[in-house]
């Protein structure tokens, strides 16, 4: 007798049962030299790309760039065309910021589209919130040996802040999964983004009072800072 290969599904799951096989994939990269902005604004907004760019904080010349699409071989084909020629060959890649994670689900979701793909993509292209801190993250690999209501606690302190600054109506956030996909072994990667600085900086504080971050966090950052100076259409 033959025996059949076990089906593995790979969908999101969501409250009920539900499942969605759909994620929306993020990228985000850093260069320095950029002396000029408006031809980055112009070649993106031809390439009718989903984007958005950030004056970097701490370097005078440096921007960010945050590209997303459902199909990741839009990063290895599209994409990579349109950065591999004028304006963007003219500008000095930092490679070190460079973060790339798929949107996921934990399970209790009501609107797996609307969290998968609606959220993430209108969070990063709403105008309302310009300032932005975005981190990769890698967890002690000793928290995977937890049990799920250990999980749930520790989890449970960062929900608990988010929520309270999202009903503030302070900051909100992207979490994104990049396991296997980052070449620092990075777990998470993670957006936080608000009407003002502050906020976004207030919410890494109260973080870092948290037994995730004191406790079960191998690794955080490196950290780009930036306001938004141009987003593609909603």
């Amino acid at each position: 007798m033959v025996q059949e290969t076990p089906v593995l599904d790979l969908s999101e799951k969501g409250r009920g049962g539900i499942s969605l096989d759909r994620r929306l994939y993020m990228q985000f990269q850093a260069y320095g030299d950029c002396l000029e902005m408006e031809p980055i604004f112009a070649a993106l907004a031809e390439a009718g790309i989903d984007a958005a760019v950030y004056a970097d904080t701490n370097d005078p010349r440096g921007i960010g760039i945050v590209t997303m699409s459902e199909d990741p071989d839009f990063f290895v084909t599209e994409l990579r065309k349109l950065f591999t020629q004028a304006p963007f060959v003219d500008l000095t890649p930092k490679p070190e910021y460079t973060m790339f994670g798929r949107t996921y689900s934990i399970g209790y979701e009501a609107d797996l589209e609307h969290t998968l793909i609606g959220r993430p993509r209108q969070r990063a292209l709403d105008p309302n919130w310009p300032w932005v801190i975005w981190y990769p993250l890698r967890r002690v690999k000793s928290f995977e040996l937890l049990t799920k209501e250990e999980k749930g606690r520790v989890l449970g302190e960062h929900g608990n802040i988010g929520q309270e600054f999202g009903k503030a109506d302070l900051a909100t956030d992207i979490r994104l999964a990049c396991h296997g996909m980052d070449k620092n072994d990075n777990d998470f990667v993670i957006a936080v983004l608000a009407h003002q600085l502050h906020a976004a900086s207030a919410v890494v504080e109260r973080m870092r009072h948290t037994q995730q971050t004191t406790k079960w966090l191998e690794s955080l950052g490196p950290f780009f800072v930036g306001r938004v100076v141009w987003q593609s259409e909603m």
